[in-house]
This record gives structure tokens, C-alpha cells and sequence, in this order.
């Protein structure tokens, strides 16, 4: 049995979720998010609680259990309270700023970086180095940022780039030099 798959899934207050057959939709304060439901899994809803059953003991059911039941958790807690990544941004010179749907990035290229975010994203830069990315979908969130961050990513010997706020860089040694000659 999944220990993930067969724990409750709580429906906060101001959530909505509604189910027509293999299809779930959630609705909240920050947006609506939809999830189409393999057919080895069903959602059952009873009074302000989402339980995800197996149809059968397949291995693949099995494996969908766990997975199903963290995608519509994740759907829950987004559209209340919403997901967001901090990158920070390392370097002289690098920095970033917002006009409307497109980031700005400046990362030492002999070009600027133009990055039209996604519908449902939102950036927010706090003193050039800062970048939040938010949203209400986890994985539509931890894509932009991934991508944002595979522009520079942060190298080794200076620790410039663009890295995650609780990423830490494992530093190298640069060239020893040579003695006297």
C-alpha cells in the first residue's frame, strides 16, 4: 500500500473541487488548476476530503497511487496559497528587472536576455539580484525557474550565475601558480 497515496488530502476553506469522471478541477483564491485522472486511480470526494483509491493491484496503479495523490495535494496547495522559487543572481553586472510579462536578465553576454514568462507566472525582482518566480503551479513554477537559471548557471571557481536562494555552490581551487623561475 502507498504510505503517500492512502493519507487524506484536507480541502482548505475557499477551495473548490469538483470531479466529472475522470477529470478534477480545483478552484480557489489564487486561480484554477484542472488534472485529468489515469484510469487506474479514482478520486473520491466526502465532505472536505480528497482520498484517491487504486481501481485494481496492478504495478502500475501501484505506481500511480502515490503520484495522483501528490499532484492534486499540490493542486490544493496552490490554488490557496500558491508556490514560488527565489533565485539569486551572483556576478558584477548581472542583474534583472521586470516590464510587464518579460524578464530582463543581464548575465555578462554581449546581449540582454529577454524571457517572456508563462501564463500564470509571476516575477518579482527585489534589488536586481533577487528574482521570485511564483505561480500556482508547482511544476509550471520549477520549470521557469530551471530555465531562468540554465542561462548562467553558477560556476565553480568565482560562484558567479543565476542560482536557487538555498542552493549551495561547491567551490574549486583556481590554478596554483607557478614558483618563482
Amino acid at each position: 500500500m502507498s504510505r503517500i497515496g492512502i493519507q487524506p488530502i484536507e480541502i482548505p476553506a475557499g477551495v473548490k473541487v469538483e470531479q466529472s469522471g475522470t477529470n478534477v478541477k480545483v478552484s480557489g483564491s489564487k486561480g484554477i488548476l484542472e488534472l485529468t485522472v489515469r484510469d487506474e486511480v479514482s478520486v473520491v470526494l466526502a465532505d472536505n476530503v480528497i482520498n484517491v483509491k487504486r481501481t485494481d493491484d496492478t504495478r502500475e496503479a501501484r505506481s500511480l497511487h502515490g503520484l495522483t495523490r501528490s499532484l492534486v495535494a499540490n493542486m490544493v496547495k496552490g490554488v490557496s496559497e500558491g508556490f514560488e522559487k527565489k533565485l539569486e543572481i551572483i556576478g558584477v553586472g548581472y542583474r534583472a528587472e521586470v516590464s510587464g510579462s518579460t524578464l530582463n536578465l543581464a548575465l555578462g553576454f554581449s546581449h540582454p536576455i529577454n524571457y517572456a514568462l508563462p501564463d500564470g507566472i509571476k516575477a518579482a525582482v527585489e534589488k536586481q539580484t533577487l528574482v521570485t518566480i511564483s505561480g500556482v503551479d508547482k511544476q509550471l513554477v520549477g520549470q521557469v525557474a530551471a530555465e531562468i537559471r540554465s542561462f548562467r548557471p553558477p560556476e565553480p571557481y568565482k560562484g558567479k550565475g543565476v542560482k536557487y536562494d538555498n542552493e549551495t555552490i561547491r567551490r574549486k581551487a583556481g590554478k596554483a601558480g607557478k614558483a618563482g623561475g
